[in-house]
């Protein structure tokens, strides 16, 4: 019993030696602390989602603006000469909270609009003296080679949420959010389009429905009242992958069988979540 006594804690100092070599500011490896880390995890001191955030954090560090941002043809814009009328349906179809404002192109990046701040001018029976440019926040840029946990401090430390990405040349690459750096650490957040665990479908309008990728094929169809079919996959994110012959990213959007298809929630391996509306047949572009 003393010698099982013994070996326990010659176990744990053998821990805690490795833990206290990590902060001892001697220069280590990144290898050196993945293992600790491991370990740690094998011994139950941290569990597996504690593990995954440190490990998410770390990675971060080795990663770049660029390889997380929403890319320029994907970002949802609204132009400053819109009337009230015309933007207000587009950000309903949307549903975000930030919108960048451009001018005559998507370089021309004039602020960035807070969808509550248009609340007061829905109310307001005046809509023609209506000027965007009044409620604009001043727009961050930041280089496509930034490191995401300096911009991650940034974003802290100024409380903001959005960045305009630039290329060499000081063109619009694409948008980056707070929302695509933490999802890097923690995986994917949760946020109004995400559907109960056990539900694969869920109505978010009269027209509009949030469709989990991985829903059958045969409950999709039941659902809609359609009649997809591909013998190769079993799935609706399966099917749309095939259709496309690519990996579609955030914001793209796709038609068949009469439904739109915009890609909701994607990561670099598959698609996550779709939004599905009825298509006007004059409208169909796939």
């Amino acid at each position: 019993m003393s010698d099982e006594k013994t070996g326990q804690e010659s176990e744990e100092k053998s821990w805690f030696e490795k833990i206290a070599d990590v902060f001892s500011g001697e220069p280590k490896s990144r290898d050196d602390l993945h293992e600790i880390l491991d370990e740690a995890e094998h011994n139950e001191i941290i569990d597996r989602d504690a593990l995954k955030i440190m490990e998410g954090a770390l990675h971060v560090g080795d990663m770049q603006v660029r390889e997380v941002m929403v890319a320029r043809a994907q970002m949802e814009v609204i132009k400053a000469d819109e009337p009230l009328g015309k933007i207000l349906p587009g950000i309903i179809a949307t549903a975000h909270s930030r919108y960048p404002v451009i001018g005559e192109s998507v370089d021309e990046v004039l602020g960035i609009l807070l969808t509550k701040d248009l609340l007061p001018q829905i109310l307001k029976e005046d809509r023609d003296s209506f000027d965007i440019k009044t409620l604009l926040r001043p727009s961050v840029f930041v280089p496509e080679s930034k490191r995401l946990n300096v911009l991650l401090r940034e974003f802290r430390e100024n409380r903001n949420h959005m960045a305009i990405v630039i290329d060499e040349y000081g063109g619009v690459a694409g948008l980056v959010t707070i929302e695509d750096v933490l999802e890097e650490i923690v995986g994917n957040i949760e946020d109004e389009y995400d559907i109960e665990v056990d539900t694969n479908i869920r109505q978010v309008s009269d027209t509009d429905f949030i469709v989990k990728a991985l829903t059958p094929i045969e409950d999709f169809n039941e659902q809609f009242n359609s009649d997809l079919s591909d013998g190769e996959v079993d799935t609706i994110g399966g099917f749309i992958l095939r259709k496309l012959g690519h990996l579609p990213q955030r914001g793209e959007l796709a038609a068949f069988n009469g439904y739109q298809f915009k890609v909701v929630n994607a990561d670099k391996r598959q698609i996550h979540l779709l939004r599905v509306s009825p298509l006007h047949y004059d409208d169909e572009t796939g």
